[in-house]
């Protein structure tokens, strides 16, 4: 679709599974070279480095840790090693934990933020001085959440991680603006991936997340991929600093209250 995007070189971190994975396989259908980035999930990362390949494309996958500078240098080091220079970083690593605020410990919330909002913070700073030092009109696509916007209970770290995303991105944005680098960010709502994988244990509970979203149904991760498709090409070329949000309409109304404490309201009293 994206003929400008043939023989780009993008570089996706997390990409092994999930909404990383289906921009992989995305962008190498529209003829971008993949370099594949996983911490842990190496025979899953090997296993999508075949099917990149067999669509006439090249790709490379690189461990580490976006969360260690020197990791993260040895990833861009490794892509211009092999590839000679790359023009698209899409930040998609993350992670979340479900865990009651008032007995989250600091390194829980630490955890969250490191990979969160550290990481896609190092990889903006590496991707920026590589297309300065090349004068190239480099592109970085941030993905976030759609809790960038809607409070989540239990979920304060990684509502905090996503909404710093979103301010770093604009303010990334237009520090580099003038020399047409763009950096843009997509906020996924409720997506059928591996990290929700508790939350669609059942077949009943894969129903209830559908009717939680206005449109009805939960998306797959191809459903974000087409987005970042989009930004990464010319198609999208006077848009930066900005945030695409694709959730079905879950931003629309505030349904995300917190219903447990419900039974305890009687038990508490204003006085010490």
């Amino acid at each position: 679709m994206y003929q400008d995007l043939k023989g780009k070189v993008a570089i996706i971190t997390g990409g092994a599974s999930g909404i990383g994975k289906a921009i992989a396989l995305r962008l190498a259908d529209e003829g971008v070279n993949i370099v594949l980035n996983y911490r842990s999930r190496s025979d899953e990362a090997k296993a999508l480095i075949e099917v990149i390949k067999d669509k006439k494309v090249d790709a490379i996958m690189v461990q580490a840790d976006t969360t260690n500078k020197n990791d993260f240098e040895n990833l861009i080091n490794e892509t211009i090693n092999h590839f000679g220079a790359f023009h698209i970083l899409v930040n998609n690593a993350g992670i979340q934990s479900d865990i009651v605020s008032h007995e989250m410990s600091i390194e829980d919330f630490d955890k969250v933020i490191n990979v969160n909002l550290r990481g896609t913070f190092i990889g903006c700073q590496l991707a920026l001085k590589h297309f300065m030092d090349r004068k190239f009109k480099g592109n970085i696509i941030n993905v976030s959440s759609v809790h960038e916007i809607i409070p989540w209970p239990h979920y304060t770290h990684y509502s905090a991680s996503k909404g710093a995303v979103k301010l770093m991105t604009q303010s990334l944005a237009l520090e580099y603006a003038r020399v047409q680098i763009r950096i843009n960010n997509i906020a996924p709502g409720s997506v059928n991936t591996p990290i929700n994988a508790e939350n669609f244990k059942t077949a009943q509970d894969k129903k209830d997340a559908d009717l939680f979203v206005p449109m009805g149904y939960v998306a797959e991760p191809e459903e974000i991929a087409s987005v970042a498709a989009f930004l990464a090409s010319k198609e999208s070329k006077y848009i930066t600093g900005q945030t695409i949000v694709a959730d079905g309409g879950l931003s629309l109304y505030p349904s995300h209250r917190n219903f447990e404490y419900d039974e305890l309201l009687e038990s508490f009293t204003d006085e010490i």
